[in-house]
């Protein structure tokens, strides 16, 4: 995995609500997982999104144990990501903060209750798309959440452009439009983000989701910290 610049990944939350990590998957560990999502036997549960009215696509949620890259990556990014958290909850007088590793964090999350693993392949194809959203589970929710580009866009699919949306008190909705390459992740909030403005900080509500594809197939890897009920 590449180090990531964390000090200019904050800079791009503050300021835009979303950050991209460039090459943190290799395109060879992207191939491997695309072809997991074969793997009945590595998931939990397999969602046709049409039937719930989410869009049009598929996703399935993996089992534990996770495979080693996706628990890896877990692990890896939770610590750097609890400090912009703690941060965030202390700017919007949240008295909850998030432990040191997330083997601790986890522990949490079941002690409440919620145990069931939530890291996800996507999977789409042409017109498919997925509806504005929050992946929230039960009562633990992590603020951050990534997903990871394991498809070649312009190669393996056209279209199927990852968008935010901000949900701003009083005002119009702001939208942002996420390019990225094979192995990027983006980076992004899970339910809101504090902004900054005349009487301090107040909360920015974001959902997330991605425009209709065009031709070809986009695989995707979800990486949800919090486990799930």
């Amino acid at each position: 995995m590449k180090t990531p610049d964390w000090a200019a990944i904050k800079g791009d939350l503050n300021e835009h609500g979303c950050a991209v990590l460039g090459r943190l998957v290799s395109k060879e560990d992207c191939a491997d997982l695309s072809r997991t999502y074969r793997d009945e036997g590595a998931f939990r549960n397999h969602v046709v999104m049409a039937q719930h009215g989410f869009g049009q696509g598929e996703y399935k949620y993996f089992s534990y144990p996770l495979p080693a890259l996706v628990a890896s990556l877990r692990a890896a990014l939770y610590p750097p990501l609890a400090d912009i958290a703690n941060g965030w909850n202390e700017d919007l007088g949240v008295e909850t903060r998030f432990p040191d590793t997330h083997d601790v964090y986890l522990k949490r999350c079941r002690d409440a209750g919620q145990s069931r693993a939530t890291p996800l392949i996507l999977k789409y194809a042409k017109g498919d798309y997925n509806c504005l959203h929050q992946d929230v589970y039960g009562e633990h929710v992590f603020p951050l959440q990534l997903a990871i580009i394991l498809s070649e866009p312009g190669t393996d699919f056209t279209g199927g452009e990852f968008v935010l949306t901000e949900q701003r008190p009083r005002m119009q909705s702001r939208v942002e439009v996420v390019s990225m390459k094979q192995g990027d992740a983006v980076l992004f909030p899970a339910r809101y983000r504090p902004k900054q403005g005349r009487r301090g900080f107040y909360r920015v509500n974001i959902r997330h989701g991605v425009s209709r594809l065009y031709s070809g197939e986009r695989y995707t890897l979800g990486i949800i910290f919090h486990d799930a009920q």
